[in-house]
């Protein structure tokens, strides 16, 4: 009935303007620069998206400046925003292992130690191995840099998208053993078989514990084929019984850990050592030792 209504009215007055017949609603105002950058500011706090609020205005002149068109610059703020949220998310990987220094190889004195071969590890740090499940175990000299290139491939793991986690072997058995007289072990052992790359430092410096021992033992034994770990040690693998304590224990716990394995021997002069004998000059604190391994 309304069309028809309608119909009939445009019939009956062909020659009148559109306006008189038709009422056509007009579009609200557009805001004003300074309203349209509060509202875009808005906007994008609700989208979550800070780093286009913190860079929109700088790219937009810059790319005006280079004669970009607008899908360039969408492109240059949305590359801007994925750089930033990756950065966010490997430092809060990061944070999270828990490293006691966060260290690099690029800061490694290969030379300092000829037995290690850099191309394997460099080979290492592109993280496969932790796509296969595989394990590393670095074994040497004390001071010559195993916590370092444990740290320094966690962290690529962590550049790479992987959780990580580290702890020494000391620290580790004492909070197994807290948790299971606590009774949430369970808790803290799937926290630990569901990293990607767990790091053990220092299996040498374990005080005896049976208890200790047989806990740290279940962790190796969750992990197997399931997830990667790197162990660092200043004690030959004969020498390990001294850790895990029977030698039926030990042997089971050698047979996962080395069973898909890379093996980093690191034989060499210690750091804090060699830089402890260097002459000192007076009042600039050079020559004193330095923990890296």
């Amino acid at each position: 009935m309304a069309y028809a209504k309608l119909s009939g009215a445009l019939l009956a007055r062909k020659d009148a303007p559109v306006a008189e017949t038709v009422s056509v609603p007009r579009a609200a105002p557009a805001p004003s620069v300074r309203q349209g950058d509060g509202l875009l500011a808005r906007h994008l706090k609700s989208l979550k998206l800070p780093t286009f609020l913190a860079q929109y205005e700088r790219l937009a002149h810059q790319c005006a400046a280079e004669g970009l068109d607008p899908s360039g610059y969408l492109l240059r703020l949305a590359e801007a925003e994925l750089m930033e949220r990756e950065r966010r998310l490997v430092e809060r990987r990061v944070k999270q292992a828990r490293f006691p220094a966060v260290k690099n190889l690029d800061s490694f004195d290969f030379a300092a130690v000829p037995s290690l071969d850099k191309n394997v590890v460099l080979e290492l740090a592109r993280c496969e191995y932790v796509a296969r499940q595989e394990n590393v175990i670095a074994i040497g000299d004390f001071g010559t840099g195993k916590t370092h290139i444990a740290t320094a491939l966690g962290l690529a793991a962590c550049q790479k998208g992987l959780s990580v986690g580290f702890a020494t072997a000391a620290a580790l058995m004492q909070e197994l053993v807290e948790a299971r007289d606590e009774r949430r072990l369970h808790r803290l052992q799937r926290r630990l078989e569901g990293y990607k790359l767990l790091i053990i430092d220092d299996l040498a410096f374990v005080p005896h514990s049976t208890a200790g021992a047989e806990l740290l033992f279940d962790v190796v034994s969750q992990r197997y084929e399931r997830g990667s770990t790197i162990i660092t040690s200043d004690l030959p693998f004969d020498e390990w019984i001294n850790v895990f304590g029977p030698a039926r224990l030990t042997g089971a716990a050698l047979d996962r850990l080395t069973h898909h394995v890379h093996i980093l021997y690191m034989q060499g002069e210690s750091y804090r050592h060699k830089r402890g004998n260097q002459p000192q000059r007076p009042g600039n604190g050079a020559g004193r030792g330095k923990r890296v391994g």
